[in-house]
């Protein structure tokens, strides 16, 4: 049975719109993780809840992404962001990373088939499809080698048999021309032998 569509409004039991906050503050971050790495993307995400904490992640440099992004839309380039960062920053930045890098490991032993008594019904049913993905993926991938390794191979095959009729050639016009010098030099013996009349003179 699918989920229902949810009614995009605030969320006024402040229990669950923290949760709420929580498990969609980390599909973003990993979106955005998955998002650089599959398309070598520049991603940098900022996100502030309403308590007011800062959550974000950024495959490069936060602050070289920034002026990357105020160079292309033509604004000014804030000395806020050329300034060192705070060690309050820094610290959250690292807090970040290691709650994102424990989100990963945990997801690759899922994804190996290790500690899946945390997951309930519909995430099995979710890791299950992913790996029928990937496995999909993986055999088209297989079926694309083999045939452009069956076609290298039948191409070193018609090579070779081409070389192979070309050596048959050679051979059968040496073997001509060894006939030919084999007749003449018998020629030649027959006459000194006197075999052939003599002339008279």
């Amino acid at each position: 049975m699918g989920r229902g569509k949810v009614e995009l409004k605030r969320i006024e039991n402040s229990k669950s719109r923290q949760v709420t906050f929580s498990k969609r503050r980390n599909g973003l971050l990993k979106k955005a993780f998955e998002l650089s790495v599959l398309c070598e993307a520049d991603v940098a995400i900022i996100v502030f809840s309403s308590t007011g904490k800062a959550y974000q992640y950024s495959n490069q440099d936060m602050s070289r992404t920034i002026s990357r992004y105020r160079e292309a839309k033509g604004l000014p380039q804030s000395q806020y962001y050329s300034q060192p960062t705070t060690k309050e920053f820094w610290r959250a930045e690292i807090d970040n990373l290691k709650k994102l890098q424990e989100s990963l490991e945990a997801k690759n032993k899922n994804l190996s088939g290790e500690d899946l008594s945390s997951l309930g019904m519909r995430e099995i049913k979710q890791l299950e499809r992913q790996l029928k993905a990937g496995i999909d993926h993986i055999r088209s991938r297989k079926r694309r080698l083999v045939m452009e390794y069956i076609s290298l191979l039948k191409r070193k095959q018609r090579d070779l048999q081409e070389e192979n009729a070309c050596l048959k050639r050679k051979l059968q016009e040496g073997e001509e021309v060894l006939d030919i010098q084999t007749g003449n030099l018998q020629l030649m013996t027959s006459k000194d032998c006197g075999l052939c009349p003599t002339r008279e003179y």
